[in-house]
């Protein structure tokens, strides 16, 4: 099993992966090696053939992530040099890192500023009741850009803006960002890590081509208009659909349709 610098990953029979953020002591921030293993780490889930889903969670504490450790006076932008910064984000998103298995989060506790780079390139996220989200950057006096411009690409522009211009004023509650769609389900505490992981399980279930050929059509259209985004669909379709169906029984699934869940 590889080491990594505040994170631990591990998998399981079901084809699921749970990577930890693992620094309760330092709110379960992140530092420069840790923005480094990140990049690793999603490089060994794209690598790990037996991985088809994955489950991003915190070690239990007030936080999920209360962003960059500021304690440190280092940089993690990947150079002290104004023109040669780049966002944190490179390293730890898993989209930025082309990473297409599908990462369900699991949001406990204080979900604070660079907390969203991962938030925001999750494909499901849950939270537990006592989570709480916010953007402390401008009452700091820094300007609050690139988790906010993420954000927006999840939820109403008019949501961002709140969060970002309060900043330590105002806290999302979990219902809150239920409501604005920051979080797609609401569960209690206990329930977090078993639920994020029957998500997970459900969908690594599926045939990874459909699954990975989904998330990467989805995500890639995002930088596109409507009409080169249903283009660039069609082409993924022709690709993985004939892989996909290859591996299931259409039959054995319509049989076990009185099985799903209503939400």
């Amino acid at each position: 099993m590889t080491d990594y610098s505040g994170i631990l990953v591990t998998r399981s029979d079901d084809h699921v992966a749970t990577i930890t953020i693992d620094r309760p002591a330092a709110m379960n921030s992140f530092d420069w090696d840790m923005c480094l293993d990140f990049q690793r780490v999603w490089r060994e889930m794209i690598e790990d053939a037996s991985v088809h889903a994955i489950v991003l969670r915190a070690s239990p504490g007030r936080a999920f992530s209360t962003g960059r450790d500021v304690r440190k006076k280092e940089s993690v932008s990947g150079s002290d040099h104004v023109w040669d910064m780049r966002d944190p984000g490179e390293w730890l998103g898993p989209k930025q890192n082309r990473c297409w298995k599908p990462v369900i989060a699991a949001v406990h506790g204080l979900c604070a500023g660079g907390a969203f780079y991962w938030i925001n390139e999750c494909d499901i996220v849950i939270c537990s009741e006592d989570a709480q989200f916010f953007d402390p950057h401008v009452t700091f006096g820094k300007v609050s850009a690139l988790e906010p411009i993420g954000m927006r690409w999840r939820i109403p522009l008019g949501e961002v803006l709140r969060i970002a211009l309060l900043g330590n004023d105002e806290r999302i509650c979990a219902a809150t960002a239920l409501r604005s769609g920051l979080v797609s389900e609401v569960v209690k505490a206990e329930c977090l890590w078993p639920r994020a992981h029957q998500i997970a399980a459900r969908v690594a279930a599926k045939p990874a081509v459909a699954v990975q050929g989904t998330v990467r059509a989805i995500w890639e259209s995002l930088d596109m208009s409507r009409s080169i985004g249903i283009q660039n669909g069609v082409k993924y379709t022709q690709l993985g659909n004939s892989q996909a169906t290859a591996r299931v029984d259409p039959e054995a699934i319509m049989a076990s349709v009185k099985t799903f869940e209503v939400r």
